[in-house]
């Protein structure tokens, strides 16, 4: 028997029991690494749904906790609430997984990120994406110098969200919005994979819902290496272009078979998710034809994996592939976005710390 077979499961506890904290709760049913010793939510629908799963229910970690200490706890709360969840975690000593964004302002990030380093409790930020075999097959690409010199990447985030998404109050206000919610997601990988973002340019409108967040943003980006990019997103329109249509990482979406990212290098370009790689036969030249090549990957879901490097992180086996640090570096960024949609200005978000660990 393998010492992994012997050691017993860990106790996760879930704090919300909304869209993404479901998908977490079904995925520690699933671990046998893992046993779910609790869902936190202080809802109807958070006890209905837990006690529809057979799982025992709590409306504050506090009272779970004194039922049963977790081992690890994932918040998956409105995102208005993640800091004041993740720091109770924090001071009871509870390694924590904390949904993105890591908190709805970076103030308030700094402040969980330095607890965390204080207490000395692993922070893990669920930026899952960088988990997908897609992006580390993109990453190794990337790296080896298959595209050349890397000169600009675009994204593009367009979906139609329907009229009762909107039904939960905290999407229509404040911190919510595609940005935060969504494009904070292709943020965390163009950092990831480009490296630190020094200017951003950005533009929003909240035209179709007149909602106080937007709905629609397109955004310039410079990064510190001399890679230029744009991110063009909107949940208000029907399309086959986005992470969400394209990448087949959520079975409640369709999938087809299109691009959302595309990076060009002085040798070549690549389009993801699908890994499409083109070149010139010989060398860069627009009046030759093209080659197409699709680089090969075993699909995995990401956040399985998440929560099996989670595991880890919780056992101090690991240190968090996303940090709190890192999750605090993209939500500058987004935060920076933000501010220029609102000045109309160029905006620096500034050196981030990059430091690794929590």
């Amino acid at each position: 028997m393998s010492a992994q077979s012997q050691t017993p499961p860990l106790k996760i506890a879930v704090m919300g029991a909304g869209l993404i904290g479901r998908r977490h709760i079904e995925g520690v049913l699933a671990e046998p690494r893992a046993t779910l010793s609790a869902v936190v939510d202080p809802s109807d629908a958070g006890r209905d749904f837990a006690k529809s799963t057979g799982v025992r229910w709590f409306p504050t970690l506090a009272e779970a906790a004194a039922s049963e200490r977790p081992d690890g706890v994932i918040v998956a709360t409105p995102n208005q609430l993640h800091v004041a969840n993740a720091l109770e975690a924090i001071a009871a000593g509870i390694p924590v997984l904390v949904e993105k964004p890591i908190a709805d302002n970076a103030e308030a990030g700094a402040d969980l990120v330095d607890a965390g380093l204080q207490a000395n409790v692993p922070i893990l930020v669920g930026h899952h994406r960088r988990y997908n075999p897609v992006i580390q097959e993109t990453k190794r690409i990337l790296d080896s110098g298959r595209l050349g010199k890397l000169l600009t990447v675009q994204g593009t985030f367009w979906v139609a969200k329907p009229d009762d998404y909107f039904d939960v109050a905290w999407r229509r206000q404040a911190g919510a919005g595609p940005t935060f919610i969504n494009l904070i997601h292709d943020v965390d990988l163009f950092r990831h994979l480009f490296g630190e973002v020094e200017a951003v340019h950005a533009m929003e409108s909240n035209s179709t819902r007149k909602h106080p967040v937007e709905d629609t943003t397109v955004i310039l980006l410079r990064f510190a290496n001399g890679i230029l990019g744009t991110l063009n997103a909107s949940d208000a329109v029907a399309s086959p272009w986005s992470w969400e249509m394209t990448a087949g990482e959520n079975p409640a979406f369709p999938r087809l078979d299109q691009f959302c990212y595309q990076i060009g290098g002085t040798g070549g370009s690549l389009a993801i998710p699908q890994l499409a790689l083109w070149t010139n036969a010989s060398k860069p030249n627009w009046l030759e034809a093209l080659v197409s090549e699709r680089v090969a990957f075993t699909p995995t879901d990401p956040l399985r994996a998440q929560l099996h490097h989670f595991c880890d992180v919780i056992r101090r086996q690991a240190e968090p592939l996303v940090s709190g640090t890192e999750g605090l570096a993209t939500l500058r960024v987004v935060e920076a976005i933000k501010a220029s949609a609102r000045s109309g200005k160029t905006i620096h978000p500034g050196k981030t710390d990059r430091r690794q660990g929590h």
